[in-house]
């Protein structure tokens, strides 16, 4: 049994340095040959956010050159991220933990907590809602788009390998759609480059309009900001993070 449990770990840690490698080529493969340079806007931003975590890996550094410049930015979490829970936190805790961590990161990141928000939806329930549960969520984020009034909105890639980031997405664009605002819509990895390379999925319409943002200036703080983030740092896969203490943000278009 011990000899088994070994094997099995240590084809964990082989499969988990095999998806990091891939990860890191496509990510530099991304970055100097696919993708543009782009400068950080004037524009307000609505960042959304299925889990607590993914605004700070996938637009941490964006959100704090916005936020340096005082170009307003707010944050929009639609799960409770009740699910990713370390065996040393309760499950009645740890969606009050994730929330505090998230209003921590974003703190250093330079949001304050009336820009944050939280819909409190069940952590992967996104991509299996009942028609009414998902028109329900449709309408309040068309309402937040509204009150806002944001000019560019950053939401998971449409193909991030997640349920609850792809439907993160399809959800956001009906809801910018309900609205009736207009607005730049960009899209930020998180999961979509951590493919196993065996069953890669992604197409080349799928990582076109690629655009490189330098957050040299601020990729410390960024850093920081995950790293309020203890509930969930030890449970990610090694290598997964390297890619996100990186000087850039790779963000696609439609």
């Amino acid at each position: 049994m011990k000899t088994r449990q070994i094997v099995s770990k240590l084809r964990g840690i082989f499969r988990a340095k095999i998806r990091s490698i891939n990860a890191d080529m496509l990510y530099h493969w991304i970055l100097y040959f696919k993708s543009q340079p782009i400068a950080v806007s004037q524009k307000s931003a609505m960042v959304f956010s299925p889990h607590q975590d993914d605004e700070t890996l996938g637009c941490g550094g964006l959100i704090a050159l916005k936020r340096s410049l005082g170009v307003t930015v707010e944050v929009v979490f639609l799960t409770d991220g009740r699910y990713g829970r370390p065996d040393w936190i309760k499950a009645e805790m740890i969606a009050e933990i994730r929330q505090r961590e998230a209003l921590n990161a974003l703190d250093i990141l330079g949001v304050a907590n009336s820009q944050t928000h939280f819909l409190n939806q069940i952590d992967g329930s996104l991509q299996y809602l009942l028609n009414d549960q998902r028109q329900h969520i449709i309408d309040q984020l068309a309402q937040r788009l509204r009150l806002f009034m944001p000019e560019e909105v950053y939401v998971p890639h449409r193909k991030d390998v997640h349920g609850d980031h792809e439907a993160t997405y399809q959800l956001v664009k009906e809801a910018i759609a309900a609205s009736g605002i207009q607005v730049e819509l960009l899209q930020y990895p998180i999961w979509m480059l951590w493919q196993n390379p065996l069953y890669f999925e992604l197409k080349s319409e799928d990582i076109a309009n690629a655009y490189r943002l330098t957050i040299d200036s601020v990729k410390d703080r960024k850093k920081q900001a995950i790293k309020t983030y203890r509930s969930q740092i030890s449970m990610l896969p090694s290598g997964f993070l390297e890619r996100f203490f990186l000087p850039y943000e790779i963000f696609f278009k439609n």
